[in-house]
């Protein structure tokens, strides 16, 4: 790193001192469970550097992260009821490492508590719930992981539900069924953003054209500037402002490097192929097999500059005030060099700064957005809940019996993604 791009580190290293760094998506929660093999989670201090994590709490603030979204995540391939319940016990993890460090973490669930959190010098903890198959096409579930701090849910992750369509997978709704676009209304009537990451074009379009609130992309890239499905398409970049929502940029290299997406190909055929055969293989041997090949095929390197395209190209087509970051550590392998882990965070600022963004700019992208749409959706949910009490709709009622396909859906036939990704 240049000297020059040290100061520009040193300014936003300054701006996070008294603005907060919300990160929209990490996977700490399963990196943890993946490497005690198990829920004996506490068995891992995070309380110094912790070998083998993007994540701990000294890189966390060495990063100057005032916020983040704690991914629950569980296999896309698991049966709906199996999947719930792993979703649980992913949620008490997260509670659990939250309650464990007060003096680090502080549970918050609305943009004051973010704030209050952040003026306390401790990470205010959000939680996300990474794919919709996680609620078992349920109403009262989606309404239980509310009531547990849930502030967000991806409608889908690599596979297609019941009732949404996956970027990653053939899509069988157009989008959304009824069902799926109920879900989207319940959510705006409790205040749990609707997440667009890994969703196909047809839901993203679908979402937006129910939602009442505004939306968030919690990890994602420019499919402009990088052309893999999960990435977000500039017909709905163009869309993201008059719904005030924001998109918050990827960092995992497959999605910001059309060479490093080239390079991995052949080995995400192989381990669907064999997923395909195998379903029932444990995500820690899938996850061990994908690092072992990376060890032997070594990706090629990304960088800062890549990860600032993408956010550039969002801020060109969307705006600024609808862009964010969202980093998807702990959630996948090859990240950028000087992004390795959460204590990356004031580089890429630094190279905003350099690029010419303005100190308020930088704000805004760091967190200043994410707060604004919170507050946003909190105010469509209190006047929602003044006109119409919970949903009480079926996904029978609505879409009626499963089809054959919908039925391998909601079994969880096919492969799936390892990761949280």
């Amino acid at each position: 790193m240049a000297a020059s791009d040290d100061r520009f580190t040193e300014h936003a290293r300054a701006i996070l001192r008294d603005s907060p760094l919300i990160d929209g998506h990490n996977d700490l929660a399963f990196a943890l469970r993946e490497r005690v093999n198990g829920l004996q989670t506490s068995t891992v201090d995070l309380d110094g550097h912790v070998d083998g994590l993007d994540t701990d709490i000294a890189r966390l603030r060495d990063g100057g992260v005032g916020g983040q979204f704690w991914s629950v995540w569980v296999p896309a391939d698991l049966p709906e009821l199996e999947a719930l319940r792993m979703a649980l016990e992913q949620l008490d993890i997260v509670h659990r490492f939250v309650e464990r460090y007060p003096d680090a973490f502080t549970l918050a669930t609305t943009a004051d508590e973010v704030e209050a959190a952040f003026r306390a010098g401790r990470v205010a903890s959000l939680i996300g719930l990474e794919g919709g198959s996680m609620i078992a096409s349920s109403m009262a579930a989606l309404r239980q992981f509310h009531a547990r701090g849930v502030r967000y849910m991806t409608l889908t992750h690599w596979r297609t539900t019941r009732w949404a369509d996956a970027a990653t997978d053939p899509p069988q709704h157009d989008g959304l069924t009824e069902f799926g676009r109920e879900v989207v209304r319940e959510m705006n009537r409790l205040g749990m953003l609707v997440d667009l990451s890994h969703v196909s074009p047809g839901t993203m379009a679908a979402a937006l054209d129910v939602t009442e609130a505004p939306v968030i992309f919690s990890h994602s890239g420019a499919r402009a500037v990088t052309d893999h499905v999960r990435n977000v398409p500039d017909e709905i970049l163009r869309r993201v402002p008059a719904n005030g929502g924001v998109v918050m940029a990827v960092f995992l290299s497959i999605f910001i490097s059309n060479e490093v997406m080239a390079h991995m190909g052949p080995a995400q055929a192989a381990e669907d192929a064999y997923l395909a055969q195998h379903p029932d293989t444990p995500v820690a041997e899938i996850v061990a097999t994908r690092k072992a090949w990376l060890a032997e095929h070594p990706a090629p390197r990304t960088t800062i500059g890549q990860v600032a395209d993408h956010i550039d190209h969002l801020r060109d087509t969307a705006g600024i005030d609808h862009v964010g970051i969202g980093s998807d550590y702990d959630g996948g392998e090859v990240l950028s060099d000087g992004l390795e882990d959460v204590a990356g965070f004031p580089r890429l600022l630094g190279e905003l700064l350099r690029r010419g963004y303005s100190d308020e700019d930088v704000r805004k992208i760091a967190g200043g957005n994410v707060l604004r749409v919170m507050r946003g959706a909190e105010a469509v949910a209190a006047r929602l809940q003044e006109e119409r009490g919970p949903s009480e709709a079926t996904i029978e009622e609505l879409d009626g019996p499963p089809t054959a396909e919908g039925a391998g859906a909601a079994e969880g036939e096919g492969a799936g993604e390892a990761a949280g990704g």
